[in-house]
């Protein structure tokens, strides 16, 4: 799936947070992948497809400095990135190993990928926030990924932060997290989410102004025709 540019600059002015509330009232509650942190505050909100990777624990035999040197290796899943695309990494939430160090974000960068995501952590830090690569993690730690995970592949279904991932998913990140939207309903937020924060932020105008929450959040019928004759 091709996000548009137009699909593109719409959600990059509605934030993750009014995401999930669209998604909630579609029935969908586990859209937000736990444990992902905007690596660097001031991280400008992303949009991109999913380009998905898959760790599994370590296990001996396979989890070794040797196995970065295989065909199914980080190394050759960068190489099938496409330009634009969002790296959701399944880490298994583990914390003290790290997925990704300072070389293999360049060579993203180099390849014009937008972002990398993971319920995971990344390795040399100073080095990474050098790369410019914008992240999304749950934090740093010094050990290599094979200190305790086992890569296994890229381009399937995987789980990131609990939630599930297929390949070419919209994926959007903020300061608040990254969430995912499910293909089946990018239309609905493209049409929804922008209205939502312009409510919300009338919403927030009418707070400023001295209105009480109850009837204005959530609107009462008074309060909807008020909106509704701001908005002409």
């Amino acid at each position: 799936m091709s996000l548009s540019a137009e699909a593109i600059a719409t959600l990059s002015h509605v934030s993750t947070a009014t995401i999930t509330t669209v998604l909630l009232k579609k029935g969908l509650r586990n859209v937000w992948m736990r444990g992902t942190k905007p690596l660097q505050l001031g991280q400008k909100r992303l949009v991109g497809p999913a380009f998905t990777l898959r760790f599994v624990p370590a296990r001996e035999d396979l989890a070794t400095p040797e196995s970065w040197s295989s065909p199914i290796s980080t190394r050759t899943a960068i190489e099938a990135m496409p330009e634009g695309c969002i790296a959701v990494v399944d880490a298994m939430g583990i914390t003290d190993a790290g997925i990704f160090g300072d070389i293999l974000c360049a060579r993203m960068v180099k390849r014009g990928v937008a972002a990398l995501i993971t319920d995971g952590v990344v390795r040399d830090l100073e080095g990474v926030l050098g790369t410019g690569l914008p992240v999304w993690c749950d934090g740093y730690a010094a050990p290599p990924s094979v200190a305790g995970l086992t890569f296994v592949g890229w381009g399937e279904p995987i789980g990131c932060g609990g939630v599930a991932v297929f390949p070419n998913d919209v994926v959007v990140a903020d300061q608040d997290g990254a969430v995912l939207i499910p293909q089946a309903f990018l239309d609905q937020v493209l049409a929804e989410g922008p209205e939502q924060e312009r409510m919300e932020a009338w919403i927030v105008n009418e707070v400023n102004n001295g209105a009480q929450l109850p009837g204005l959040y959530p609107m009462n019928a008074e309060t909807k025709a008020r909106y509704a004759a701001s908005k002409k």
